[in-house]
């Protein structure tokens, strides 16, 4: 076991997969000889050459529809794109091709594909910088996502995501890269993909949370023992697919539910989860549902700070739910 932080994880998570496998490849702007802008892939170009590790033009619809044709042809390609607000002009590649040519070719091309990207606000990024629309790859049929939130789940899924059969969008919580650390499992070390973890376990109130909304849930979490608040915190760490079982479970012991994300409230991944918990966890509810979110509006610069959901707001939120009803 070593202490890494979460972007030191990918890294570790990339040359480990590049080693085992030959024909797992990287490619992206910046990713060879700078090591990436947030330096994920620092030092890989050197391991492993250019073959391996490939600078590509500034074109994300470029780089996916490369990845596209690499995996069709066998290969095992991890894109990188710099921030997911870049990802727009490779999305008719993602949702028209990528995510259906397993489907179309009746299995015959798996369509081995991860195209990585860091998410989220809270590096003083503005509104291109600082997108969370996860929720319009989990809506797309044949991709999986995943969102770690701690370096042994960023090394664990994204191992599993490279050698999955189905393409993966793998979005990294770029808020928390550096200012959380943990302990990776050294060597081929895999984490379930469509399985929850309990952060904490608690009596009185389900929380739900993923990447980068996990540190201030965890926060609230301890602070409503002051209140006689018992908590119980899952992180989701895969949005598809989703372990409904581990949701119901919680809820179902509970009786209420808080979701956390900082995404746009409106039509967010917290709205599908709501869905479930009134379709399938209804007569387990003894309080409406609450969601802590970002706001409807582009992403604020100077506001930053009153966008992203804290500590605070998670704690009013798991407070009052825990009185409600």
């Amino acid at each position: 076991m070593t202490e890494v932080t979460l972007v030191q994880a990918i890294n570790r998570a990339l040359r480990t997969a590049m080693a085992a496998d030959s024909e797992v490849l990287l490619l992206g702007e910046d990713i060879g000889v700078n090591g990436g802008v947030f330096r994920a892939t620092e030092g890989l170009l050197k391991e492993f050459g250019a073959d391996r590790v490939v600078d590509t033009p500034l074109s994300e619809t470029g780089i996916i529809g490369s990845a596209v044709g690499m995996a069709l042809y066998g290969l095992k390609p991890v894109a990188e794109i710099q921030f997911l607000d870049f990802i727009y002009p490779g999305f008719d590649q993602i949702v028209s091709e990528l995510s259906k040519f397993r489907y179309r070719s009746g299995g015959q091309y798996p369509c081995h594909v991860v195209i990585r990207s860091p998410y989220g606000g809270g590096i003083r990024g503005g509104l291109y910088h600082s997108q969370s629309t996860e929720a319009y790859f989990a809506h797309t049929a044949g991709l999986k996502v995943v969102v770690p939130s701690t370096p042994a789940d960023a090394y664990g899924l994204l191992l599993s995501a490279i050698f999955d059969p189905d393409p993966v969008i793998f979005l990294e919580p770029k808020r928390i890269y550096r200012s959380v650390t943990g302990e990776v499992p050294d060597g081929d070390h895999r984490e379930p993909i469509g399985k929850a973890r309990i952060v904490r376990e608690g009596a009185d109130v389900s929380v739900f949370a993923y990447g980068a909304m996990v540190p201030p849930a965890t926060e609230a979490c301890q602070s409503v023992e002051t209140e006689g608040v018992s908590a119980e915190l899952i992180d989701l760490r895969t949005l598809v697919p989703l372990d409904v079982p581990a949701v119901l479970a919680s809820v179902e012991k509970t009786g209420r539910a808080v979701i956390v994300h900082e995404a746009a409230r409106f039509c967010g991944y917290g709205a599908e989860l709501s869905a479930i918990l009134a379709e399938k966890a209804f007569y387990s509810l003894r309080a409406p549902v609450s969601r802590v979110t970002g706001f409807d509006t582009p992403f604020p610069y100077a506001l930053e700070n009153v966008y992203l959901p804290n500590a605070a707001r998670i704690r009013q939120a798991i407070v009052e739910t825990a009185k409600a009803g």
